[in-house]
């Protein structure tokens, strides 16, 4: 609710930017890359910082108020009963943040086996990087509906999302309580903090720290392989692409000028998919197509295994390329919603947003995260059964959520 205005302002500013360079700048590589590949990236960066100030501005609160450690010592009891600690919630709760840093701070549990199941689980909780795709996603095929005048169903899907996650994680970590063997004892000592008024000036400065680590750390990952899609999408086979746009050449000096704008458009859509971009995406479609998924998507899964926001700056990369940006300067949201596949079918229907969202929260798409649980494990054993049991649970309920919704 309170995101939202900035961000459409975001929105509309990149729309308007690149509608007004695409007049002012020749239509050669240099103009199509400073459109299509650093603005559509630089977007996808910029839009999502509202939410991300926002939700690390509600975790300070708990932070600075002392209530953060008490709620350790209130969920020991049932923490224990799925085989972890009442130290393994902050993790778990760091890790609606960030992974990495969430793993790294479980070395304060004790003991062994408790220790590492909170390090295997704690990648379920919806961290940030995955908030710009569930934005993105909630907004294409959840409809702008409320309940009682105040109640939002897309606020309703996002806590679902968020629930789901940790259900998982605990069924995960009593799973993992029969089968990873320890003999240690279990202690829990904690000193709590007084309560106190949260100060806000500090607050205030976690938000912005928050939100300059996301646009510079995230930021250069998101805009390099922006950069590096821009090129796979407009390059493929020297010869294959050639013979596209010679045909279109032919075809288009045959027609008015006011008649080509359509023509225009399949050229460029022909030549995505014959471009190295296209054919990755081509190659896994097999794979990922009972999921609802299809080759666009795949390339997005690819690019966002080096870090899970870079889905959406894949997919501004990927439908900037499609579209003359002249005759439409419509918003990503407006593209993705009115793509369709080779049928004439809406490709982004609720059954595909819904299986996606279930995709995105359960996967293991994060190099960081599989680094530093090796490095604290110290063993490749661990984070491969992390990859491939978390990968696999995505797949599942993917698969299951895209049967039922179809």
């Amino acid at each position: 609710w309170l995101s939202q205005y900035p961000m459409n302002a975001i929105e509309w500013s990149f729309a308007q930017l690149i509608a007004t360079l695409d007049q002012s700048i020749p239509h050669n590589w240099f103009g199509n890359l400073i459109n299509n590949g650093i603005l559509a990236g630089l977007s996808g960066i910029l839009i999502f910082i509202p939410q991300i100030m926002i939700l690390f501005g509600l975790i300070g609160l708990l932070e600075d108020s002392g209530y953060m450690a008490r709620i350790s010592f209130l969920t020991d009891r049932i923490m224990r009963k799925m085989g972890l600690n009442g130290k393994s919630v902050m993790p778990m709760i760091s890790g609606f943040a960030c992974a990495v840093p969430a793993i790294m701070s479980a070395r304060n549990i004790e003991n062994r086996k408790e220790r590492l199941i909170t390090i295997l689980i704690t990648p379920f909780m919806s961290c940030s990087a995955r908030l710009p795709v569930f934005t993105i996603l909630i907004a294409l095929v959840i409809p702008n509906t409320y309940y009682f005048g105040f109640i939002a169903l897309q606020g309703l899907v996002m806590m679902f999302l968020y629930l789901f996650g940790l259900f998982i994680a605990l069924i995960s970590a009593w799973i993992l309580k029969w089968l990873v063997k320890s003999k240690e004892r279990s202690f829990f000592i904690l000193e709590l903090p007084t309560y106190r008024s949260p100060r806000w000036k500090n607050i205030m400065l976690t938000m912005l720290e928050k939100a300059k680590i996301f646009a510079l750390d995230a930021g250069k990952i998101i805009m390099i392989i922006s950069l590096m899609l821009w090129v796979l999408s407009n390059y493929g086979p020297d010869d294959k692409m050639e013979e596209i746009k010679s045909t279109y050449t032919i075809k288009m000096n045959a027609l008015p000028k006011e008649k080509q704008l359509d023509l225009e458009r399949e050229e460029k859509t022909l030549l995505l998919e014959n471009s190295y971009a296209g054919r990755i995406g081509k190659f896994i479609e097999p794979v990922i197509a009972p999921l609802g998924y299809d080759w666009k998507i795949g390339i997005a899964l690819v690019t966002s295994f080096a870090a899970r926001e870079v889905f959406v700056g894949t997919m501004a990369t990927l439908y900037s390329v499609g579209e003359n940006e002249g005759e439409n300067s419509s918003t990503l949201r407006e593209k993705m919603s009115a793509a369709t596949n080779a049928k004439g079918e809406k490709i982004y229907t609720m059954a595909t947003g819904v299986s996606l969202m279930i995709f995105y929260l359960l996967a293991m798409q994060c190099m960081s995260t599989l680094a530093v649980v090796k490095r604290e494990t110290k063993s490749w054993k661990w984070p491969l059964i992390q990859l491939l049991y978390m990968s696999g649970l995505a797949y599942l309920f993917s698969f299951i959520a895209f049967q039922l919704l179809s």
